[in-house]
């Protein structure tokens, strides 16, 4: 196909599932039976690029494909848009979505319906998406497809006559889900006369063209050589190319409506592209804008210093290179006392800051030392200013503080019902509110939380896996900033304040967090010639203290015999020289007691 077709003729489509449920498997089986893929060229994952995809078998990034079906002697364009699975790429999943009409639900026919599948379903409802449901992996032994179509039936209210049974890795079933998206999938509106608009729902940076933008055409057509707009930025460009993946980029020379294809047009930064940007005609521009997507909110941060064998020119030079595909991270330049010069980095949650901190040692070759993640608060001033903050050390000073807010997210955990007590229980602990629950069938439930993102951000999903001996998933999504009961505590070593170990938490537990702080780092900072003391304050308020013991030499050894006043006068010459040591001493906390400390985190 090398020119645009009719719009009846086009299905734009994504697969959505929970984690590891076959999606990237299926799209390898779409390929291969459509013959976008030669028997010669197929291989697993065939839309996961990054060697971390493969070796997690995780999708990460999004990724578009076009792929040609051929049914009663007519040839359909099927546009499929892989999306990850992970709930910290909840925003991939969103913008891809943003740019179909349809989605294939896909549901493991052993596990059933997960967190993710939840949540990623009502994305799909959101963006107006017509769903098919898709039960798949059933030739596993231990499947149960029937019982998944009758979960799909309760928890969505689709009829279970209109799941697809299929297994992506033998193939069986594959032949009826095309026949499907035909059938079932609406094609995009026919709005080829308006003026051009197109959604960019991906974009990353090429070495040698600049940078290539994955749009999605909702009106109107692109053309080779065209002078085409960015609408929020008003900058122009020239089109240089287009193109089609098939899974192969094919270069084209016209873009059609309804049709989804890569835009080159010698934009030279990453950051002169925002995604959910719309591109219209220079001449002919659109009245409006096409409406974006959610923009993702970083919501996890953490402080990266270079580690041995690593300076911080090349720590820096990593980090550009990673924000040239990956602009849902920020870094910016932090300084600390303790460390020395690092960067201060935004993530949209745990796995994402795993992803990239794996990524800088293995792309860039740089050893990273990482802190405890934190998450942002917003703060309200005594005089009505609203503003956030990403590290304690930020919190402005008490006078001028009326409210702390702290995130609040929508959590889903799906566990079985011989678990959900201790599920409960672990919620209970970490401030979260049950909101409801829903039984799924006789043995899974469904608990919706609202929780505070900082009680469930480091440790909680570990736990939960524990408790639920690994059965239970969760999924959360940001509510909003609400105020709490929140303090800071500083904590103090020879009594002077260590920003690097500050941190906000709740009151109710602020005596017991402040005490395991200072247990740790008792046992990391080395003894000194004189008592050191460790304090945990809030404000003015010492609430906890523990004692690192100075190193006691026995200088009475020397005497024997005589008067006992000898020794009183010798051991209380020694007190003073300690207490005249402590005076004007300082204490030198190592690196490494630092790190000990950081990155064990809370796990109260």
């Amino acid at each position: 196909m090398t020119g645009p077709m009719g719009t009846e003729h086009i299905r734009n489509f994504s697969i959505v599932a929970h984690i590891d449920h076959g999606k990237s498997t299926l799209a390898d089986r779409l390929l291969e039976r459509t013959g976008a893929v030669s028997d010669r060229d197929k291989k697993d994952q065939m839309l996961d690029d990054m060697d971390l995809e493969r070796e997690r078998g995780i999708t990460i990034k999004s990724s578009a494909v076009t792929m040609t079906y051929h049914r009663h002697g007519r040839d359909y364009m099927l546009n499929l848009i892989d999306t990850p699975g992970h709930v910290d790429f909840h925003y991939e999943v969103s913008r891809s979505l943003a740019a179909c009409e349809g989605a294939l639900l896909v549901v493991d026919a052993a596990q059933g319906i997960e967190a993710q599948t939840v949540a990623n379903a009502y994305l799909a409802v959101d963006t107006h998406n017509e769903i098919i449901p898709v039960v798949n992996k059933i030739d596993l032994p231990a499947a149960a497809p029937d019982r998944v179509a009758e979960e799909i039936e309760h928890v969505f209210g689709i009829e279970r006559e209109a799941c697809i049974f299929l297994s992506a890795k033998t193939g069986q079933g594959v032949e009826a889900l095309l026949d499907a998206v035909v059938d079932r999938l609406p094609p995009p509106a026919d709005r080829l006369d308006e003026p051009t608009a197109a959604l960019i729902f991906d974009s990353w940076a090429d070495p040698y063209r600049g940078v290539v933008c994955m749009v999605r055409a909702f009106a109107g057509e692109l053309v080779v050589g065209r002078k085409i707009r960015l609408m929020s930025s008003g900058r122009t460009y020239t089109v240089t190319e287009l193109g089609r993946l098939a899974p192969m980029p094919t270069p084209i020379e016209r873009l059609g409506c309804g049709e989804v294809g890569y835009v080159i047009a010698n934009i030279r930064r990453l950051a002169d592209v925002t995604v959910g940007e719309t591109i219209t005609d220079d001449a002919r521009p659109a009245a409006r804008p096409l409406p974006g997507y959610k923009r993702p909110v970083q919501m996890v941060f953490s402080d990266f210093y270079p580690g041995q064998n690593t300076d911080y020119p090349r720590l820096r030079a990593a980090f550009e290179k990673l924000t040239l595909n990956d602009a849902s991270f920020s870094f910016s330049p932090h300084n600390s006392a303790a460390l020395g010069f690092g960067f201060r980095c935004g993530f949209l949650g745990l796995l994402h800051m795993e992803i990239i901190q794996e990524r800088l040692e293995r792309e860039s070759d740089v050893e990273v030392v990482q802190t405890a993640p934190t998450v942002s608060y917003e703060v309200l001033t005594s005089d009505g200013q609203v503003t956030r903050i990403d590290s304690p050390s930020a919190l402005p000073d008490r006078s001028r503080l009326a409210e702390i807010r702290e995130p609040i997210v929508r959590l889903e955990v799906l566990t079985t019902t011989e678990t959900i007590g201790g599920v409960m229980k672990l919620a209970e602990q970490r401030r979260c509110r049950l909101l409801r629950t829903d039984t799924l069938g006789p043995t899974r439930v469904l608990l919706e939380y609202k929780a505070p993102l900082a009680e469930i951000v480091y440790d909680f999903y570990d736990q939960l896996k524990g408790i639920s001996h690994g059965y239970a998933t969760m999924d959360y999504d940001f509510v909003a900033f609400e105020p709490g009961d929140l303090v800071k505590i500083d904590i103090l070593v020879n009594k002077e304040p260590v920003d690097a170990l500050s941190m906000i938490v709740h009151r109710s537990v602020a005596e017991v967090r402040g005490r395991q702080m200072l247990m740790r780092l008792r046992d990391a900072i080395p003894r000194h010639q004189f008592e050191v003391p460790l304090q945990a304050a809030i404000g003015g308020k010492i609430i906890a203290r523990e004692t690192i013991k100075a190193f006691r030499k026995d200088v009475t050894a020397k005497l024997y015999g005589g008067d006992v006043t000898r020794k009183m006068k010798v051991l209380k010459r020694q007190r003073e020289g300690k207490k005249r040591m402590k005076a004007i001493g300082r204490v030198q906390i190592p690196q490494e007691a630092f790190m000990s400390v950081l990155n064990r985190g809370d796990k109260s």
